[in-house]
């Protein structure tokens, strides 16, 4: 059975998707003749040393070379930013709807876990653009009119550009609203100060934002009905705006794994300290 859990139910000939209790039930009884109780497959797969965590995605789409040299280019990155008084900003978009986000809850023993909703339609939502420098915890948002769009993400850097003085370095991934004409015409703006890099395909965990959205669903909306656009616009502002007198929390909640990385190279190899090229190569992409 210890063999069989870590593989997937079909490979050992039952046509489920995964394990439960249940389906260890089915493959002891069609094994052993034994049909056993809840209680007696859960003690089991404790025993066996099995523990229940939810899963995250292993992304076989992403190139493990372009991000390796990823990691080296971003460590690179950070020096030069540092030498030069550049801030570097991470940056994505996401939406939210006015229904909650279902997220585990402690309940008394047998009583349900149940949370209201008035089942708001699907146009009762609020999508936002947000960046996060790790240097500094500073954080900007805007909200978005519509899709986002080539036009809607110029109008973003805009916003940055007016906020920050420094020279700008802006790390986001591979989304089409991130190139287009609207983004080109903007990076073509004499005397701008500001690169934009873009983050290797299928890479969600280099990207430092991604936390500010999953920080936001726990504090916002999870478990939680808003039930119209405009209550999620209030919330949210609110949640954004709090941001400002939380920059420590800011730093130490959005450290992803590309951070650990950079420092783990920069460790290894100290000739990254030496000054970099200022051209981007991945800046003819957008």
């Amino acid at each position: 059975m210890k063999v069989a859990v870590q593989a997937t139910p079909a490979e050992v000939g039952i046509d489920l998707a995964n394990w439960n209790w249940k389906v260890v039930r089915q493959f002891i009884q069609a094994r052993c003749g034994i049909r056993l109780s809840r209680s007696s497959c859960l003690r089991y797969l404790h025993r066996l040393g099995f523990v229940y965590k939810r899963p995250k995605k292993r992304l076989l789409k992403a190139d493990e070379a372009k991000r390796a040299a990823f990691v080296e280019h971003y460590a690179a990155l950070l020096i030069e930013a540092q030498a030069a008084g550049a801030k570097i900003f991470f940056v994505d978009a996401a939406p939210f709807r006015a229904d909650g986000d279902l997220r585990g809850k402690w309940v008394l023993q047998g009583h349900p876990a149940l949370v209201d909703s008035t089942c708001p339609r699907w146009g009762e939502k609020a999508s936002y653009y947000s960046a996060v420098c790790l240097e500094t915890g500073e954080t900007e948002y805007m909200e978005l009119t519509g899709t986002s769009s080539s036009a809607t993400s110029a109008a973003f850097l805009r916003q940055l550009r007016a906020n920050h003085a420094e020279p700008l370095i802006v790390i986001w991934d591979n989304g089409p609203a991130h190139g287009g004409e609207g983004v080109r015409e903007y990076l073509a703006t004499p005397d701008l100060a500001l690169r934009v890099l873009r983050l290797p395909a299928y890479s969600p965990d280099f990207n430092a934002d991604e936390a500010i959205w999953a920080w936001a669903r726990e504090e916002v909306t999870a478990n939680t009905c808003l039930g119209t656009k405009a209550k999620v616009q209030e919330q949210m502002t609110r949640f954004f705006d709090g941001l400002t007198t939380r920059t420590a929390e800011v730093q130490s909640r959005c450290r992803s794994k590309l951070q650990a990385l950079a420092e783990a190279v920069t460790t290894a190899a100290p000739e990254l300290t030496q000054e970099v090229s200022h051209v981007d190569p991945i800046c003819a992409s957008v």
